[in-house]
């Protein structure tokens, strides 16, 4: 009876065990997801926190500069403008990946195996959940105590803009309370994923001292081109980084990713390998 029970109790500890292997091996399997290690990087590493908090320290060692100098602005487009000593300061941010972390949202992409779906990304904004990237609260509410308007330029739709609003406001960003400063896609006609006619609007009436973003495209118009372009745009452009433009890191995604396609959005998993492979540079 003895060694019944014995062997019955193996049984049980070796069937115990068994499944708890299954479910430590389910539990630490990595995802195979393109974007796996990308996101560990922005959420767990040092070194993105110190990017971000360099990026914006820095930015408010600047401050001082454009405040006092009348004629300083972030935007080519205002440089020959005679109106510019008398329009008063402004700075113009992206939302996403530049004053709110998204990470959350791509982990659970990455856990779920999938990729971008615009109905769970509305859904996550609607949560108001994104932390704050480090040192852009204290930047922005210094600089808005200074007397500059801060306006976040978002390609969030316009459905999230109430919620965007009270996630700002909850992660300590300035909202206006007399002005709309959160310029959704879709909330004007003319208003797409292009920032262009936004950033004209607020050109209009304001001198824009610095612009910050994680793409390209938030500060001068880069879709659908080559990536040499893109890099002759930077050449072009560098007297601005790190006085006037700030840009902060998105190894997850944006037009940098898309541009490696030379923006082809139909290519096939085996076509996006060979495309990478081709990419990678070994010097011989």
């Amino acid at each position: 009876m003895l060694y019944k029970i014995t062997l019955i109790g193996v049984s049980i500890l070796i069937m115990t065990s068994c499944s708890s292997l299954d479910r430590t091996s389910s539990d630490t399997s990595l995802p195979d997801h393109p974007t796996t290690q990308a996101t560990l990087w922005v959420q767990q590493s040092a070194e993105y926190k110190a990017i971000s908090l360099q990026t914006y320290q820095t930015a408010l060692r600047t401050l001082a500069v454009p405040l006092v100098d009348s004629y300083w602005t972030a935007l080519p487009s205002q440089e020959d403008n005679k109106r510019l000593p008398s329009l008063p300061p402004a700075i113009i941010l992206d939302v996403d990946e530049t004053v709110l972390d998204n990470s959350p949202f791509q982990a659970r992409m990455i856990k779920q195996n999938s990729d971008f779906d615009p109905e769970a990304w509305n859904a996550w904004c609607m949560e108001a959940q994104a932390s704050g990237i480090p040192g852009a609260a204290e930047f922005i509410t210094f600089a808005a105590n200074k007397g500059v308007t801060i306006f976040y330029v978002t390609n969030r739709e316009y459905s999230v803009e109430a919620a965007t609003r009270q996630n700002l406001i909850d992660e300590g960003f300035p909202v206006s309370e007399t002005q709309d400063n959160i310029m959704t896609k879709g909330e004007e006609p003319g208003w797409t994923s292009s920032k262009i006619a936004r950033r004209k609007l607020i050109e209009e009436n304001y001198r824009v001292i610095m612009v910050f973003g994680d793409d390209l495209n938030d500060f001068i118009p880069a879709k659908n081109i080559s990536r040499k372009e893109r890099e002759d745009l930077v050449n072009a452009s560098k007297t601005y980084l790190g006085e006037r433009w700030f840009i902060l890191p998105n190894p997850v995604y944006g037009s940098w990713d898309r541009a490696l396609y030379d923006f082809e959005n139909d290519l096939s998993d085996s076509d996006k390998a060979r495309t990478l492979n081709q990419r990678l540079n070994t010097k011989n």
